[in-house]
């Protein structure tokens, strides 16, 4: 008889609450922005469902919009958050503090290169979607590598950087990652299982949630 199975090790990835730029539509990138109103309700909403994954450890984006975040849910655990600038949101350069409309009117030929599925550097001088799988891919793998058999950890971060992250560990295309999954809205979160198949002892991070919230779980 084969021997038993370790449990599966889990990452809850997890992004932040409603901003005041969100709800204003500016582009953010590594501008520091406060939660809205909303977003604090979000947070409160939110926090006891991941408190509830039995996190081990607490991890987020140094940009206070995630550490508030994070804060929520890690008061309800008693755990620590460590703070890891490699997850913060893409930079979006020129774009930092603009209105959405804004940018589509004076910076059309970038905002087409984007629509079109090209991975421009966003505002012109800011990152590439591959800067950030590069960076925020790191942080997350050194996650899941201390992560011990049967743990959970809950990672908050930030629309890009969660999505690329995830496909960057579970080894998914960033440009079919792009093309087939919806952005993650504000306190939703992905959900990323380590499990082998039926008939192998051989593990790997595969996504077993995305988009969940406090409303879809």
């Amino acid at each position: 008889m084969s021997a038993e199975r370790p449990a599966p090790r889990r990452i809850v990835l997890v992004r932040h609450a409603e901003t005041v730029d969100n709800a204003a539509r500016v582009w953010q990138g590594h501008k520091d922005t406060p939660l809205s109103e909303r977003g604090r309700a979000q947070v409160q909403a939110a926090a006891p469902h991941l408190a509830a994954y039995e996190p081990a450890v607490v991890v987020s984006s140094d940009l206070q919009r995630a550490a508030s975040t994070a804060e929520a849910i890690a008061g309800l655990t008693g755990l620590p958050v460590r703070l890891d600038a490699r997850l913060r949101e893409v930079h979006v350069g020129q774009w930092q503090g603009m209105h959405a409309d804004d940018v589509r009117e004076r910076y059309p030929e970038v905002v087409a290169a984007l629509d079109r599925g090209e991975d421009a550097p966003r505002g012109v001088t800011g990152e590439t979607r591959a800067d950030v799988a590069v960076r925020a891919g790191a942080a997350l793998r050194e996650v899941a590598d201390a992560l011990e058999p049967g743990r959970t950890a809950v990672v908050v971060a930030h629309g890009v950087s969660a999505r690329v992250a995830a496909s960057d560990l579970v080894g998914l295309d960033q440009d079919v990652s792009d093309a087939v999954f919806r952005g993650l809205d504000n306190c939703h979160w992905i959900e990323l299982v380590e499990v082998a198949k039926s008939f192998s002892a051989v593990t790997r991070w595969r996504i077993s949630g995305w988009n969940l919230g406090p409303w879809t779980v």
